[in-house]
């Protein structure tokens, strides 16, 4: 039996597809039968009979932060892929941020342990890496560095991380994949799929910030490849291209045959908008979208190397225009 935690999310969603395609055994957690509805559409763009391949995942209801419910789920485990984390970029959800995604995390891995569990992939992210001075590439050698990656996020993702190699010296096997921005099909209104979103509405702003991004496709294939091989105890960056969300954005407005973003976001301009966005949130309620470290890293621009995932299993990425091309297109059918 397979695991898979964070399974109404985007990845989450695009794997349970695949193991369920490849005959494997699958469970999954959930919260909300609602948060379902949303890895039933995912299976709808792949799937002949949508209803038949959903129907052969075995869902239990639990959260990553509830152990109890955790110990229900882990029956008869032998492989987790470990993908739930709480995704926000607004300070005020650090508290909530360490709660899911480090401690939710240690819960698994103390799970992984106590259940005899063969391998545990673990989905991490680019934020906890960072530049080495002297480097022009990121790779998996850098370590996370404090002083430039922190934020909330990026904190709660190494912290993340730390739990998953403690795994290691108690005798958990493991593997750790950093993806960059991942693209990919459906929840359009939820992290990446919101740059279709926005372009299809008609954004005038841009930013010329650079950064790896990735195929949710891609992101897949590598973490099966992972679970299937011998390699234990590593960390892979993944990332097809170093782009701008420039370009990004560029490419999405001519395949939605929309207008192009044409006011650049300089430093200036985004100092004033995190402040902004602060005090609305702070006054009026809601959610920070615009916060200081995003204003921050609006024109930064960090280049990662996937050369090691790229040697270790004889594996070429997919181009991010055709990659960004596939997901315009299911973009244009789900409105329509």
């Amino acid at each position: 039996m397979i695991l898979v935690t964070g399974g109404t999310g985007m990845l989450g969603a695009h794997l349970l597809f695949q193991l369920i395609n490849s005959g494997e055994s699958v469970r999954a957690i959930y919260r909300s039968k609602k948060s379902r509805k949303k890895t039933r559409k995912i299976f709808e763009y792949y799937a002949e009979d949508a209803d038949l391949a959903f129907s052969k995942i075995e869902w239990v209801k639990a959260d990553v932060t509830d152990v109890p419910a955790l110990e229900t789920a882990f029956s008869d485990v032998e492989k987790v892929y470990h993908i739930a984390a709480l995704v926000s970029f607004d300070e005020k959800n650090a508290m909530k941020m360490r709660l899911v995604n480090i401690e939710g995390t240690a819960n698994i891995v103390n799970l992984c342990i106590a259940f005899g569990v063969k391998k545990l992939c673990h989905v991490s992210s680019i934020a906890s890496v960072a530049k080495s001075v002297g480097k022009p590439l990121i790779d998996e050698k850098d370590e996370f560095n404090l002083l430039t990656n922190n934020y909330s996020y990026a904190i709660t993702k190494y912290g993340a991380e730390m739990e998953v190699w403690r795994g290691t010296q108690e005798g958990l096997d493991v593997v750790v994949v950093n993806p960059g921005v991942i693209l990919g099909p459906g929840f359009w209104s939820e992290n990446s799929g919101m740059l279709f979103t926005m372009i299809y509405k008609g954004t005038p702003f841009y930013t010329e910030g650079l950064t790896g991004f990735v195929g949710v496709d891609d992101v897949v294939t590598v973490m099966l490849k992972t679970m299937d091989s011998v390699v234990k105890n590593e960390r892979f960056i993944l990332v097809s291209e170093n782009i701008s969300f420039k370009e990004v954005l560029f490419d999405i407005a001519g395949l939605l045959q929309k207008k192009r973003p044409r006011i650049k976001v300089t430093a200036f301009m985004a100092a004033i908008g995190w402040r902004l966005s602060w005090l609305k949130s702070t006054f009026a309620g809601g959610v920070n979208n615009f916060s200081k470290h995003t204003a921050k890293s609006a024109n930064n621009k960090s280049y990662y190397n996937s050369r090691k995932v790229q040697k270790t299993f004889d594996f070429e990425f997919e181009k991010m225009t055709s990659v960004i091309a596939k997901i315009a297109k299911q973009f244009l059918r789900d409105i329509n």
